[in-house]
This record gives C-alpha cells, structure tokens and sequence, in this order.
C-alpha cells in the first residue's frame, strides 16, 4: 500500500475563494493524472497499469496538487529496501497551472517524503531539453552527475541530477578511483559484474566491459550449485579470475570450507562443490591472491576505499529484494555514515540504472546484509592494482 510519508495536507489560500491542497495521491486520482499525463508529455507517458501499480503495490509515495478540488500537478517517489536513497520517478504539472509555485511545492513535497524515510538522495532524470525543469532542479540544490544517451522514446538524451537531503557529514561520498557500472544481464553473473566494475576502475584502459567478459568471468569462477538452474560464483573462483588479470586481490573469509554448500540438497552436487573448490586453493597457492583469515567491518571497508581498494562484498539478497539469494556488490566509497554500493541488479522495469548506483547504506545495515546462508557466510575480496614489480599498488 502507499506509504504514508505526509502526516498532514498541506493547505494555502489563492486568490478569490480558491485554495490548494498538497495530499498523497490515491487511486481515484487515476484519471487526473492520466490527463496531467497527455497534456505534459508527447512520450514515455505513464499508464493506468503503470499509476495503479505506483499508487497501490510499489513502494512508493504519490503526491498531488489539488486547486479547488482539481488536480494540477503530482510528484511520484519510489523507495528501495536496504539502502537511503529515493527516486523522484515521475513529476508534472498541468500546463494551464504553471508559473503559480506548483512545481516547487511538490519538489519539496516530494524531499519531505523521502527524508521521512531517512533517505540521504533523492535522485532523478531529466530531458536535456527540457531547461525549465533543469533550471527548477538546480535552483533547488541538485547537481548533474550523469548522462544516460537514447533515454526516451525519441531519443533524447537524460540528464542525472541528485540532491544530499541529509546534513550530516561529507556532501559526497569519499574513495578511491571512479567505478563505473555495469549492469548483470543473466541471473547468475553478479559477482563477474561485480568484479568487471571493480577491475575497469583500477585499470580503465585495459578493461573492457560487455557480456563475452561478464560470461567468461563466470565461468572461470562459478562452483556453486543452485537448487536449480545456473551455478553463481564464489569467493575464491573470483579472486583467480582477478589475479589472472595482473590485480592484487585479498580474499577475507572465516576459513577455507567450501561456500554456500548449504544451498544444495544433493550429495553428488556437493561432491563436485568440493572437487571445484579444493582446485581453487590449490591454484591460488601461485596467484599471488592472499586468503585472509578474518572477515570485515563495514568500517574495514570503508578505511579500504579510502586506502584505494576497491571491496567486493557477498550480500543476502533479502533485505534489498526479499529474495534469499546470494549476491555479489561493489563498494564505490564511503563517508562517515554510510558505505555507497554499485549493484548489478536492475531488477524490475520500474526501476534504472540510476537506482543501483552508488546506493548509500548505514554502515550497521550493510554489516547486517553482509553474510549469506545459515553458516553467516561472510566474505569480500579487497582489488587493488598490481605494479609490474608484483606488489600491490
């Protein structure tokens, strides 16, 4: 159901016996917002699935604008477990109402929202040409940090904006080098994105991301028996892969017992688990990758960016998608609050790239979501450029 984000509405007097009223969008508003929809937009307009969907499933908050008992404008936000950040997903306002604030009341509306959900972003995407909204953006306090080309259904490019809601600590996010991202595009390649991002941050020039890396990653580096369908990839097949490819690579892990054995049924899966993973520890012997006896902090890995590594960390997949999986991510950087995450997973089509990139997580609830399976299994590799001399940059 919608959340209920807005404790109050918020009404104010205009001129004659008019008044506004801002309150939280409700499915009988459909048909005001499918108009708002024809009269803004020639392209990517929403639909009354896609409304019904926002307004009653989807974790999210609607906002509208109510002149007299009309709609004249709404703000959409859509939330993401696991991490602070919020999306401004979709925002307009009727043609015939513009120039009166209603822009402006809803966008501040709609960071009322996500600051109650104690997002620290709010994050968005605009058309290029589209200078009025841009111009209201940036007035605002948000700053472009990106561009997704051939956005929309003509073409137009997009321009990502993003505003701090919080006022605490650093206004980004501090690290090492710049990671790109990169999304998974099968169910079982998450640790090869995972690493791909990491790799082509710290060697840009030698990386080259697309789907013949992500595949051959994968199968250099799977062991794992799912209970069906395609094997995922652990800790130490990771790790080869990346030491194969010049990186210093430390593993950090309780021991060496095989991972995520605990996720298959069948005796002769476990076996060849186990053949798998012992000729992993036999061939990082001579790789130079360096198992690590211990697990990490969410402070460890942020003291890590800082040093220039890049982490990359198993997760449960539950508290971000309420799916029991394991799952692998990469830390970008790190402030004083929180650790910030690329995720490969683009999970569903109400959400973007721009919602798996540099996700701010509380440092406690990234070490809560860090370990996977019954065994807790906590494990991450820290990457870091290799020097020609063999030790680690």
């Amino acid at each position: 159901m919608l959340d209920n984000t807005v404790s109050a509405d918020s009404r104010q007097d205009l001129p004659g016996d008019a008044t506004i009223l801002l309150r939280q969008a409700q499915p009988t508003d459909i048909a005001a917002l499918l108009a708002i929809e024809e009269r803004c937009f020639a392209t990517d307009r929403l639909t009354r699935r896609s409304f019904q969907y926002l307004l009653t499933k989807a974790k999210a908050t609607g906002l509208v604008e109510v002149h007299s008992g009309a709609v004249v404008g709404y703000a959409l936000v859509s939330f993401h477990s696991g991490t602070s950040l919020a999306r401004l997903y979709s925002f307009a306002v009727d043609p015939d109402h513009r120039g009166q604030g209603v822009a402006k009341r809803l966008l501040a509306a709609a960071e009322q929202a996500a600051r109650s959900r104690d997002c620290i972003y709010l994050r968005l995407e605009v058309r290029r040409d589209n200078t009025a909204a841009i111009d209201l953006y940036k007035k605002a306090g948000y700053r472009e940090f990106g561009v997704y080309t051939d956005y929309y259904e003509d073409h137009m490019e997009a321009l990502r904006l993003e505003k701090r809601l919080g006022h605490s600590g650093p206004s980004a996010p501090l690290g090492g080098p710049l990671v790109p991202y990169y999304q998974q595009t099968l169910d079982f390649t998450c640790g090869p994105s995972a690493l791909m991002m990491a790799m082509k941050a710290l060697k840009p020039a030698e990386i080259e991301l697309g789907r013949k890396l992500e595949i051959r990653l994968w199968r250099e580096s799977t062991t794992v028996f799912m209970t069906s369908g395609h094997g995922g990839c652990g800790p130490f097949g990771l790790a080869l892969a990346a030491a194969r490819r010049g990186f210093a690579v430390d593993i950090h892990i309780k021991d060496n017992a095989t991972p995520f054995l605990d996720s298959v049924r069948s005796d002769e899966k476990k076996e060849v688990m186990r053949i798998v993973h012992e000729d992993f520890l036999d061939e990082l012997e001579g790789s130079g990758a360096t198992v690590r006896h211990n697990t990490l902090t969410a402070q460890d890995m942020a003291d890590a960016v800082a040093g220039g590594a890049i982490p990359i960390v198993l997760i449960s997949s539950y508290r971000i998608y309420h799916e029991k999986f394991p799952h692998w991510v990469v830390v970008t950087g790190a402030d004083d609050r929180f650790l910030y995450v690329h995720d490969p997973l683009v999970y569903d089509r109400h959400h973007a790239h721009i919602d798996r990139m540099n996700m701010p997580i509380p440092k406690a609830d990234f070490e809560r979501m860090a370990r996977y399976g019954k065994a807790q299994l906590k494990a991450a590799l820290l990457l870091r450029p290799q020097l020609s001399d063999g030790s680690a940059d």
